[in-house]
């Protein structure tokens, strides 16, 4: 039996539009915007390439930090992809690729680092406990998938 390789890539979402609207970010859609930038890139080949165990596995709405998987070799596609993106749900976006992994596990590791070093640089504006309290709760707390890898 043949063994396929995957590739996970860790990226942030910025928004670029600063209006109230709450942010709808889901998997489905992020699986769409991504296909339909490939799609533009590479035409038909790119989506045929990308379509065979491509899918978005992690979403966070708080930290706006994702996690896709996809085959090993057509991971390319989607590396230089997934940095164009400017438009998920018809929200201006920026996509910043942090980390690209074999394992969904060192990708929650790296996106656990990388919230400490956020919270360390948010703590010093802080000025009560109960803010600091309130912002380390929401940053580093896991979500159930998170805590089955780490």
């Amino acid at each position: 039996m043949v063994r396929f390789k995957n590739r996970y890539i860790a990226f942030e979402i910025t928004f670029g539009d600063k209006s109230k609207k709450p942010v709808q970010l889901k998997a489905t859609t992020l699986h769409n915007a991504i296909q339909q930038k490939v799609q533009r890139l590479y035409g038909d080949f790119g989506v045929a390439a990308t379509k065979a165990g491509f899918s978005a596995k992690y979403c966070n709405i708080h930290t706006k930090i994702a996690i896709v998987k996809c085959r090993h070799g057509p991971h390319k596609f989607l590396l230089n992809a997934i940095p164009v993106i400017n438009d998920i749900a018809g929200r201006l976006v920026s996509v910043k690729i942090l980390y690209v992994g074999a394992t969904m596990k060192h990708c929650f590791l790296f996106i656990k680092k990388f919230q400490q070093q956020k919270l360390e640089q948010v703590w010093n504006t802080l000025k009560t406990e109960t803010e600091r309290k309130n912002m380390k709760d929401a940053l580093m707390t896991l979500t159930p998938a998170m805590k089955d890898c780490t």
